[in-house]
């Protein structure tokens, strides 16, 4: 537990870092384009996260699951077999990527509002998001518990992003001069982080393969579809939620939604930070894994009601000051969307549990049949209640998944545990005979 307080900190640290300078490059992007230029602008950068989301492999929970317990094959090491195959799923992430980015922008004219004279620039910042990938080398730097390392790695992005937001706003105040930013920056975090874990971990590149980790692990390629839709879901599905909004209301609802989702929806991304400094502990601590988790789910309780309570107490004054009073109809939906942070918060840990315990399969399936509820519903609730609607939304696919966690984690027999971390479902192993 101490080793997971110090990694969440330099996690955290890193969260709020980035959060600081987030509020720049927002507050420069709303103010300056206004509220339907700013959708233009959102929906942009969610298709580039949809397309990245949807074909990412989660590689760094194969490097941490595979490289920390894995054996490995002839004189290669496991953490160097585990990135082998790692980089080989990261190239075929960014080969479908590219396709499924040159469908998606070709069609979006018939579902987006994006003009179309922005088409080839978010082509473009789709292909950017597909070679940014950054998920191996995460992976490393989390195998050999180098938090410090990562977090300095990562606060390039939001540098680099909040000065790009002032040179657009100051020589390049279009949605152009804005994406320019963020491609910039995606591309030097992903190239800080490969040069962060190639001075921790020799990266041998004669490991490439498809074959070798699956060779070794059966079960490896249902590790990875699993991980990779579980993923696909987490990321894409809340980008999708975007454009959805999007398609159904226009440009204008997108943009405040979008600023909306982001202050609203902060503690989803300290769900995220819990969940991956999280993950390599329950892999190493078998026996106390669920111990953990529920310990940090308790303290992810106390620290979503108070996020909550901030939302509701400051969040209209923080968005007229941030956004400007065009965003002041959407505090609302902010609100009820901090909700649904707070609720995946407490569940971050929960998923968590059943990836380390090899049910990744299972939290998928927990995590789809909410999203594709919500996504089938959302014109519905847009109709109903606009942007309250969309977050009402959201709350519920959040809640239902979160439970659904708990209830799968009642029901597995692998990960019950009792509160000294003893495995009941363990079968005692015979005495041997005595002479």
């Amino acid at each position: 537990m101490k080793r997971l307080f110090k990694n969440m900190g330099w996690l955290l640290g890193g969260r709020g870092f980035n959060a600081v300078l987030s509020l720049v490059y927002l507050a420069l992007a709303t103010r300056t384009l206004g509220l339907e230029g700013f959708g233009w602008f959102a929906a942009i950068v969610a298709l580039g996260q949809v397309v990245a989301g949807v074909v990412n492999f989660q590689t760094w929970q194969f490097i941490v699951r595979w490289g920390a317990n894995g054996a490995s094959s002839g004189g290669s090491s496991a953490a160097s077999e585990a990135t082998g195959f790692a980089i080989a799923l990261d190239t075929l992430s960014i080969v479908v990527g590219t396709v499924l980015a040159a469908i998606l922008v070709s069609s979006a004219p018939l579902w987006l509002p994006i003009p179309t004279e922005l088409l080839w620039l978010t082509f473009g910042y789709c292909v950017v998001s597909l070679i940014s990938i950054r998920t191996t080398p995460t992976g490393l730097l989390r195998l050999r518990f180098k938090y410090a390392t990562a977090t300095a790695a990562e606060a390039v992005q939001p540098i680099i992003r909040a000065v790009g937001a002032i040179l657009a706003a100051l020589f390049m105040p279009t949605v152009t001069g804005f994406i320019l930013a963020y491609a910039v920056s995606e591309l030097a975090v992903a190239a800080a982080l490969w040069i962060a874990a190639a001075r921790t971990e020799k990266i041998d590149l004669s490991c490439y393969s498809f074959t070798r980790i699956p060779a070794m692990h059966p079960d490896a390629w249902r590790f990875v579809l699993s991980t990779n839709m579980s993923g696909s879901l987490t990321i894409a599905g809340k980008q999708l939620m975007i454009l959805l909004v999007g398609t159904f209301g226009g440009a204008a609802l997108l943009g405040g939604f979008r600023v909306a989702s982001q202050l609203g929806q902060a503690l989803v991304e300290l769900a995220k930070t819990i969940s991956k400094a999280i993950l390599p502990e329950l892999v190493h601590a078998k026996d106390d894994a669920l111990n953990m988790a529920r310990r940090m789910a308790n303290i992810a309780l106390i620290g979503g009601v108070i996020a909550v309570l901030v939302a509701i107490f400051a969040g209209r004054w923080g968005l007229e000051a941030l956004a400007g009073g065009e965003f002041n109809g959407f505090y609302w939906a902010m609100v009820i969307l901090s909700i649904a942070g707070a609720v995946e918060l407490i569940g971050a840990s929960l998923e968590s549990l059943l990836v380390s315990a090899g049910k990744a399969g299972t939290a998928f399936l927990v995590r789809a049949v909410p999203t594709v509820l919500a996504l089938a519903l959302l014109d519905v609730a847009i109709d109903w209640n606009g942007a309250k609607g969309a977050a009402f939304a959201v709350l519920g696919s959040s809640s239902l998944a979160v439970i659904g966690f708990y209830v799968a984690i009642l029901n597995s027999q692998q990960i019950r545990f009792d509160t000294r971390g003893v495995d009941k479902t363990r079968v005692p192993e015979p005495e041997p005979d005595r002479p």
